[in-house]
């Protein structure tokens, strides 16, 4: 008895030493997240417009099926590939690319960049939306309630219909650089969602902001964005125009490369980064804001900085993939489901199931048309997360009898 009760206070002394990682639950939707990202990105890389098998007339269409994800597995693992300095320096810094493989250029250069946004995005939105969470303390906040979103999508709309054909030239010591509007629409959007959300922290200031009054701000913004982007689609005469702009504004990843790669990273690291350092002030703001003074915390001052990092990880996605809905709004729902409030656990969580939502979306996204109605169209991923969102929201207030305040 007594060696079985040392054992015990052994077990417990190890696992109180146990990191976060080490959460069963935690570890479920890790491994959860990591399955669905490995299979969704095998399937995307694995199909498109080029064929990595040509079949023959007498193949059954298991061998050709087969034949492709043969392929495609050799060129996704190719060690020359891989392990080449030079292949990352492109990707990753923009240098040229070194020769290899047909399969391995088209895997690696035209579908696996898709893979790696899609992931990005995930993980921007899945974050951003459970940082506004825990600042106004309602689990249906997120970038797009708090006006990030309208901001962005209005900022798109009004520069592509007042500024339709313009090109920026900034001179340089060894020539020019000429840039069209298309290539500015990423930090045009940027730029929208941080000027809405600032548009939102200044209509809900009153000798300090609440939880209510951001969430009221937020909807108010929204309401008016949208109801003014709207308005722009009947002054837009170009059909290339509104197409762009409709592709925006519902989140796409379509001819995503490694430039949105380059351009989503390096936000993408600072803000995960910040939001794991503040996941102790994020826990102290769920207690309310009477607790966290009382406590030392400078409330106002924490939730506008958090706020701010919640601004950067959606603009980082909005720049490169538009308007996704959605996202930001039911993956923390979905991980404090399962893993509890704790934002150590949370924030971990979103950064694994963020991904693993929109890979499976941007699958759905382009092989949906395909097997639904045999076409080979592609719908915007916003669509998908849209489809996927409003069921869940509906089977959450079948299930649950009270939802908003965290």
């Amino acid at each position: 008895m007594a060696s079985e009760s040392v054992s015990d206070a052994d077990a417990t002394t190890y696992r109180d030493h146990w990191p976060v990682w080490f959460d069963s639950t935690l570890f479920t939707v890790i491994v959860g997240s990591l399955v669905v990202v490995f299979v969704g990105g095998f399937v995307q890389v694995s199909f498109g417009a080029f064929t990595m098998y040509d079949p023959t007339p007498e193949d059954t269409w298991y061998y050709v099926l087969y034949q492709n994800l043969l392929y495609t597995w050799f060129g996704v693992f190719n060690v020359d590939v891989l392990l080449n300095p030079q292949t990352w320096e492109a990707f990753i810094l923009g240098a040229e690319v070194p020769d290899m493989s047909k399969i391995s250029l088209v895997v690696w250069t035209l579908r696996m960049p898709r893979v790696v946004v899609a992931m990005l995005v995930g993980m921007n939105l899945a974050v951003s939306g459970a940082i506004f969470q825990a600042v106004t303390r309602n689990e249906l906040a997120s970038p797009f309630i708090l006006g990030v979103s309208s901001g962005a999508g209005l900022m798109i709309l009004l520069t592509l219909v007042v500024l339709s054909g313009f090109t920026l030239v900034i001179p340089l010591y060894v020539g020019e650089l000429a840039l069209s509007i298309e290539a500015l629409l990423p930090i045009v959007a940027a730029i929208g969602g941080i000027v809405a959300f600032l548009i939102v922290y200044a209509i809900a200031w009153k000798n300090g902001t609440s939880p209510v009054r951001l969430v009221l701000a937020g909807v108010i913004v929204s309401t008016v964005f949208g109801s003014l982007q709207t308005g722009l689609f009947f002054f837009a005469e170009d059909i290339g125009v509104v197409q762009t702009a409709i592709q925006w504004t519902t989140g796409s990843l379509t001819g995503v490369g490694w430039e949105q790669v380059r351009m989503a990273l390096p936000f993408t690291l600072i803000a995960m980064t910040l939001s794991l350092v503040a996941s102790r002030q994020l826990n102290v703001l769920l207690l309310g804001e009477s607790t966290a003074s009382s406590l030392g915390m400078n409330v106002e001052r924490v939730r506008f900085a958090l706020s701010g990092v919640a601004v950067l990880a959606a603009a980082a996605s909005i720049a490169v993939a538009g308007i996704v809905g959605f996202v930001g709004l039911i993956v923390p729902h979905m991980v404090r489901n399962i893993v509890g409030s704790d934002y150590k656990r949370l924030i971990i969580g979103c950064l694994f199931a963020g991904p693993a939502l929109m890979i499976a979306a941007d699958v759905g996204a382009r092989l949906g048309l395909t097997v639904l109605l045999g076409s080979a169209g592609q719908m915007p991923v916003g669509i998908v997360t849209g489809l996927i969102g409003g069921p869940y929201f509906l089977y959450l207030m079948r299930k649950q009898e009270t939802m908003g305040e965290i």
